[in-house]
C-alpha cells in the first residue's frame, strides 16, 4: 500500500483513509473470488496494486475526472479501470457492462463491500448494450482496458459516448500501432483521435498507451453491428 500511495502521490493524488481501506478490501475480495472464477492471472499483492490498480488510474493522468461526470466501462472484467477510478473519484457515476454474469456477481458484491454509490452493473454484450436507447450516446466518458483491438473497441465504445464526450482506451505497448489501423473505424463511428500518451509502469517497466478519442458527431444507427460482427469483420 505504501508503495502504491507513493506512486499516486507523485501524480498529485492523495489517498484518504476510506480510499486506502477500499483498495485493501478490493485486493482481498479479488483474491478470494479468483479461487472460484478466473478474474486475474496476477495474484501477488504488489502485482495487483501496480498492474491493475495503478494501471487503471493512468487514465486520470491525462483526463480530468474531478467534475461530476458519467462513465461507462465496457468489458470491465474484475472492475478495471472503472472501480479504481471510482475509489479515487467517488463523485463520478459509473456504469459497467460485461458479457459474463459471474463477473457481474463479483462486482455486485465488491460494490456493496466497498460502499460505492451511483453504480450500475449490467450483464450484456457491448453490441446490444450500445444499441439500447437508454444507454446509447449518454456517457461523458467511455473506457475499455485490454478488451480487443482498437478498431473493434471503437465500435463497442464510441456509440455509447455522447457528443463532445471521450472514449479512453487503455492499451499495451502496441497501442499506437493499433491506432494507425483504426483511424477509418474511428472516423466512421463519429470519433476523432485526440491524443496518445505513453507511460512506463514503475518497477517492471512495461509500456502502456492511453489513447483519447473525442466523440465529434453521432454514430450511425447501424453501429454497433450484431454480436460477433465487430470482431469477425472489423471496420
Amino acid at each position: 500500500m505504501k508503495f502504491f500511495e507513493d506512486l499516486i502521490e507523485e501524480k498529485g493524488f492523495v489517498l484518504n483513509e476510506q480510499a486506502r481501506l477500499q483498495f485493501q478490501t478490493y485486493f482481498k475480495l479479488l483474491i478470494e473470488w479468483n479461487d472460484k472464477i478466473n478474474l486475474t492471472a496476477i495474484t501477488d499483492e504488489q502485482g495487483v496494486y501496480l498492474k491493475h490498480f495503478y494501471d487503471s488510474l493512468t487514465a486520470s493522468f491525462f483526463y480530468d475526472f474531478n467534475s461530476e461526470l458519467s462513465l461507462c466501462d465496457v468489458g470491465a472484467g474484475a472492475g478495471f479501470p472503472s472501480i479504481p477510478l471510482k475509489i479515487l473519484f467517488p463523485h463520478i457515476h459509473v456504469t459497467i457492462v460485461d458479457s459474463l454474469n459471474k463477473r457481474i456477481k463479483f462486482l455486485e458484491e465488491l460494490t456493496q463491500e466497498l460502499g460505492l454509490t451511483n453504480m450500475s452493473l449490467y450483464h450484456d454484450r457491448a453490441e446490444t448494450f450500445g444499441q439500447n436507447k437508454r444507454f446509447r450516446e449518454s456517457y461523458d466518458v467511455v473506457t475499455a482496458r485490454a478488451v480487443a483491438k482498437l478498431n473493434v473497441l471503437s465500435e463497442f465504445c464510441l456509440p455509447l459516448a455522447k457528443e463532445d464526450g471521450v472514449f479512453i482506451a487503455l492499451k499495451g505497448a502496441l497501442g499506437e500501432e493499433e491506432v494507425n489501423e483504426s483511424l477509418n473505424a474511428i472516423s466512421v463511428l463519429g470519433g476523432k483521435l485526440d491524443s496518445i500518451h505513453s507511460i512506463t509502469l514503475p518497477e517492471e517497466e512495461s509500456q502502456r498507451q492511453i489513447i483519447l478519442i473525442n466523440k465529434q458527431k453521432p454514430t450511425p444507427k447501424k453501429y454497433p453491428r450484431k454480436p460477433g460482427m465487430p470482431i469477425k469483420q472489423p471496420l
